[in-house]
């Protein structure tokens, strides 16, 4: 098994390589999505974070209320810690119950956003990059998510910096030129990591 690490910031179009990946056959592992579904209405998760937070973190229909829980975790490092501290095991338990079911020879993506500010690196074999220039990255959150400039600045400034990316990637994936282009570049990372998986 090839454990891959694919990263990149805010409006890198990492997404878009992972479903690229996907289709050639990769076995795609998202993280914020299942940090999302072990949180679900029924979940021990979604329990254990009313036990700690209370009822308040609920919305009407019993499903966890994101915002409301978002502005207790970042006003207060110790609140956002004892959260991480029941998410992120059972997000751990999810992943390895995916990573088991995967065949030996399967080359396995693990889509982490924080894969670097979390010093991630030395859990993968290979760590893939998405890049591109702020301004491209801020133009495509204007326009595919609506948001502010001033608000996409932030967020690219609250992850780690382009350089410290760049610096931990073993290939890096540029996405400034379409689609076209960006199938190409996704094509050719495939052959390498379908090669380096044969080689075992």
């Amino acid at each position: 098994m090839l454990k891959v690490g694919l990263t990149g910031g805010i409006g890198s179009g990492k997404s878009e390589v992972a479903r690229r990946l996907a289709a050639r056959g990769a076995v795609v592992i998202d993280a914020d999505r299942i940090a999302r579904e072990v949180v679900e209405p029924g979940t021990e998760g979604l329990a254990r974070v009313v036990a700690a937070f209370g009822e308040e973190v609920l919305r009407p229909d019993g499903a966890l209320d994101r915002e409301r829980l978002g502005a207790i975790v970042f006003a207060d490092a110790d609140r956002l810690a004892a959260l991480n501290a029941i998410v992120h095991p059972l997000v751990g338990e999810r992943v390895a119950e995916l990573q088991s079911r995967s065949p030996g020879d399967a080359i396995v993506v693990y889509d982490v956003p924080l894969l670097v500010e979390n010093n991630l690196t030395p859990m993968y074999d290979v760590v893939v990059v998405v890049d591109a220039a702020d301004e491209v990255r801020i133009a495509r959150l204007a326009e595919h998510r609506g948001m502010s400039a001033a608000d996409a600045k932030a967020r690219i400034a609250a992850q780690a910096k382009r350089e410290d990316r760049l610096a931990a990637a073993d290939h890096v994936i540029a996405n400034e030129d379409g689609l076209a282009d960006l199938d190409a570049r996704v094509s050719a990372l495939w052959e390498e990591l379908a090669g380096r998986a044969a080689r075992g």
